[in-house]
């Protein structure tokens, strides 16, 4: 699978993927975002489903924060970025992760543990949340669930961790949180073991490389596995 990176999501053969939205975060916490992140969600979303036109957008889970409770805010900008993919004329298809257990009150589709994506060649590629090992098998596994970011030179950015044959001789693609305003969890602190893996997909992330999207100059900068390029940060 080669994908094609753009600003926190990747297009796969017609599909879109994004995972960790994470809306009505700001609701859950003692500090509100200083601006929407529904709105802002759904303006980049627009953007990418102008670039790309694909014919459906995955959202790999954890499209709320809470647990327990659905605030105001998180529906609407649920219904924002639907009204996005449906104005694009795309199918939205939206996986479960494990903040999503009061979804099923606000999204009246489908829900899915796991999705196979429809891909030009023979290949299997899984899209699914990331935070429990994937029924199915498949070629490559596409998930969100660790937000993976990285620190080069004191600076924090996000990125995504591509894992060749990373799980059970599967490739691993973990996206960064599409939502701007979550934070990043660095991936330099967990090298070593001074931090413990969290998705059962990246077991050995030394063995990821990862992969920054760079927005000032729209390029895309793939750099050596962690174990390797580690040393040189």
């Amino acid at each position: 699978m080669d994908p094609d990176y753009r600003d926190r999501a990747v297009y796969v053969d017609g599909t879109l993927v994004l995972a960790d939205l994470h809306f009505g975060k700001g609701a859950a916490s003692s500090v509100e975002f200083p601006i929407g992140a529904g709105e802002d969600c759904a303006e980049r979303l627009t953007s990418l489903l102008e670039h790309f036109e694909p014919e459906e957008v995955v959202l790999a889970g954890d499209v709320f924060h809470s647990f327990d409770y659905v605030p105001d805010s998180a529906e609407d900008a649920l219904s924002l970025v639907s009204e996005a993919v449906r104005d694009a004329g795309a199918r939205l298809v939206v996986v479960e992760g494990n903040h999503d257990t009061m979804l099923d009150s606000a999204y009246a589709g489908d829900l899915h543990a796991e999705y196979v994506l429809e891909t030009e060649g023979t290949e299997t590629v899984v899209v699914t949340h990331g935070h429990e090992e994937p029924e199915r098998t498949a070629d490559s596994y596409i998930v969100g669930h660790d937000h993976p970011a990285i620190e080069i030179e004191g600076q924090k950015r996000p990125c995504f961790l591509v894992g060749g044959g990373a799980y059970r001789r599967s490739d691993v693609f973990v996206l960064p949180p599409f939502n701007r305003l979550v934070e990043g969890l660095s991936v330099n602190g967990r090298l070593g073991g001074s931090r413990p893996e969290l998705s059962p997909l990246v077991t050995r992330v030394s063995q990821f490389r990862p992969v920054v999207y760079d927005e000032e100059s729209e390029e895309t900068l793939t750099f050596p596995p962690l174990g390797q390029f580690s040393r040189m940060l």
